[in-house]
């Protein structure tokens, strides 16, 4: 998966990745990581990271404030392209990361 998308990635975007990308490592998460012992992440800048959601199969970038543990569930079914774009626009250009599921509600 993350192979496949560094060999996609080209000029800015690519050296962007190439700047925040980690060695996966398992990071904790209170509310739903604790199942799986956590949520792989794959990248990370500032208090930004960027990690795979197991339980939505998909990527998602969360705010952490303690290396090692992911503060907010998000369960985007994003592919790593897709994160990695989204991140990079909101360091380039500001603001916050949009369109961003959150956690399930209870009905």
């Amino acid at each position: 998966m993350i192979h496949s998308t560094e060999n996609d990635l080209h000029g800015d975007l690519l050296n962007f990745w190439d700047l925040i990308k980690i060695d996966p490592e398992k990071w904790t998460e209170e509310e739903y990581g604790k199942e799986g012992g956590g949520f792989w992440v794959v990248g990370l800048i500032g208090g930004k990271v960027i990690y795979y959601n197991d339980i939505e199969e998909g990527f998602n970038i969360s705010d952490y404030t303690v290396y090692g543990t992911i503060d907010e569930y998000i369960c985007n079914q994003d592919d790593l392209h897709i994160a990695i774009l989204n991140l990079y626009n909101l360091i380039t250009f500001g603001g916050r990361v949009i369109g961003q599921a959150g956690p399930p509600l209870n009905l």
